[in-house]
């Protein structure tokens, strides 16, 4: 193993036991120290899948995987020390405050952690330490989910859907304590649908579909290779403002139009990375 990797796998092949194809079909791909890595696709494409398989909660699988230079198979406890695990459906207790959900977890762990105040500061929650996690919305209980998984300084997260029906402001909280611990030198392995989390935190995104990894670069890389970009124009039209999108800004259509003296605002539209989840995967991102 590289001296800088902290996720490798190799061969992962999944395949549970009522179903007819594998659910992962042999996949490599390696994450190193301080990357925020996507892995992204469809629903069904075999991420929870490779999530699970890294966080140690599936067992029956063939290939090489590790997490900070040990085989996941086997560490049990020794592998949650160092590992923090933040899923779409959040786990607490809800007849208890949001300090004392945070003290129950502390309680598992060797290593140092944070004090749950200092954790509940981090994501946004310091004004509700007493407040039972049963009243909380969703956006507070999807933050108290991260605070868990952050507590105990682990060297690696794994994240799926953190930001996952989120308003906007609480969604841009959620990124900016994300990449606060990437920063602080914790590699990340986020699986999502949220393509503005993704632009903003990945360094690197594998995309997969039908079990297999089918595209994996930088996100512009990606962009460059996948997308394209555009010219977008308002113009008016019978007294309304109508739109139209051109594929360069010399095409003759759009010069035509510009010469009508119709045209109100005139932008350039850059490749986004939803337009490389289509085009490798065949799917929308899922709102």
């Amino acid at each position: 193993m590289m001296q800088d990797e902290v996720v490798r796998v190799e061969g992962l092949r999944v395949r549970y036991p009522t179903a007819a194809r594998d659910a992962v079909t042999g996949i490599d791909f390696a994450v190193t120290t301080g990357e925020v890595f996507g892995l992204l696709g469809p629903n069904g494409a075999g991420k929870s899948t490779t999530q699970r398989v890294l966080t140690g909660q599936h067992h029956r699988y063939s290939g090489d995987v590790e997490v900070l230079g040990q085989p996941v198979a086997g560490r049990g406890r020794a592998l949650y020390e160092n590992i923090g695990v933040g899923f779409e459906l959040p786990a607490y207790f809800p007849k208890l405050t949001a300090r004392e959900n945070l003290a129950a977890f502390t309680a598992l762990y060797r290593r140092p952690a944070d004090r749950p105040e200092q954790a509940l500061a981090t994501v946004g929650l310091a004004h509700a330490a007493d407040q039972r996690v049963a009243t909380f919305s969703k956006g507070m209980k999807m933050r108290l989910n991260l605070a868990r998984a952050i507590l105990h300084r682990p060297d690696v997260l794994f994240l799926d859907e953190p930001t996952s029906g989120l308003d906007p402001a609480n969604a841009a909280d959620v990124r900016a304590v994300i990449r606060a611990q990437a920063d602080a030198g914790r590699t990340v392995l986020l699986t999502t649908h949220d393509m503005p989390a993704v632009e903003e935190l990945c360094s690197r995104v594998a995309f997969m579909r039908d079990g297999a990894i089918v595209a994996t670069d930088t996100p512009r890389n990606l962009r460059l290779a996948h997308g394209h970009r555009s010219v977008a124009v308002e113009f008016a039209e019978a007294g309304q403002l109508r739109q139209a999108e051109f594929p360069a800004t010399d095409d003759p259509a759009l010069l035509a139009l510009l010469a009508t003296g119709r045209v109100r605002t005139v932008h350039t539209r850059e490749a986004a990375l939803a337009d490389v989840f289509i085009a490798v995967t065949g799917h929308r991102p899922a709102p």
